[in-house]
């Protein structure tokens, strides 16, 4: 699906509100009731908004993400900045572990221009956007590759990870609950994530203003177990005071 600015537009209202009706929407977007009735139909029928009664939400499955595809446009600009501020943080010379999603991959293309990094990735994209930069080196784990996104899963990227000890593991994340657990949907890739935060000496977590109070199926850490957190706007309630108890730096990337 090409998704135009203005669906865009719509879609960072919706997941900012997490619901909210289609008059709202026409209003803040300054089109007519028909354009954006037209607007959630199509977003709607490509997975990336449920709509109700009056009204329409985020998605609530708790089982399945939205496509890869889908998820590479949705708060791209966000996790532009997110992934320049990142890289920004990550010294040359130091060893790193990215995993599977659509922000460390824009994170993998802000360290084009970094020296002498060793890179270690479950994901087949940062592989091949990082194994560009002469200056780097990248080991990818074995396993089972997904079809959808080129992420690496299964028992043997977990056996694979449990090798090294890096200076720094960025990661992404489906969702952040408000009890503070760090959740996604796929239990094989959520396997090889709880390797990639026991195997780091550091662990950065990149996530969007959208990954908050998303819900998800499997568990994957908790925020105790995070040491920095990048994102593009502050955190919204009860946020802030997690993260503080839990001893989380929150990075806000700049404009």
């Amino acid at each position: 699906m090409n998704t135009n600015p203005r669906q865009l537009l719509l879609l960072k209202e919706v997941h900012a509100r997490q619901s909210t009706t289609v008059e709202q929407l026409a209003d803040t977007l300054g089109v007519t009731l028909q354009t954006v009735r037209r607007d959630v139909q199509r977003l709607a029928d490509e997975g990336l908004l449920a709509r109700f009664h009056g009204g329409v939400r985020v998605p609530g499955s708790t089982v399945e993400n939205i496509a890869h595809t889908q998820r590479e446009t949705l708060n791209a600009a966000e996790k532009t900045r997110i992934a320049r501020h990142v890289a920004n943080q990550i010294p040359d010379h130091c060893s790193l572990i990215l995993n599977i999603g659509t922000t460390t991959e824009a994170v993998a293309r802000a360290l084009l221009r970094h020296k002498g990094l060793r890179i270690i990735t479950n994901n087949l994209n940062i592989a091949t956007t990082l194994s560009s930069n002469p200056d780097c080196e990248v080991i990818v784990a074995g396993g089972v590759v997904r079809p959808r996104d080129r992420g690496i899963v299964g028992e043997t990227a977990v056996d694979f990870m449990r090798q090294f000890k890096v200076d720094i593991a960025v990661i992404g994340i489906s969702g952040i609950e408000a009890d503070g657990s760090l959740r996604d949907f796929d239990y094989r890739e959520v396997k090889v994530a709880q390797t990639v935060i026991a195997q780091s000496r550091q662990v950065w977590l990149a996530a969007d203003h959208s990954k908050f109070n998303r819900p998800a199926m499997v568990q994957l850490a908790t925020l105790a177990q995070i040491d920095r957190l990048f994102t593009d706007a502050p955190p919204p309630e009860p946020f802030p005071a997690l993260l503080h108890d839990a001893g989380v730096v929150c990075d806000i990337a700049p404009v």
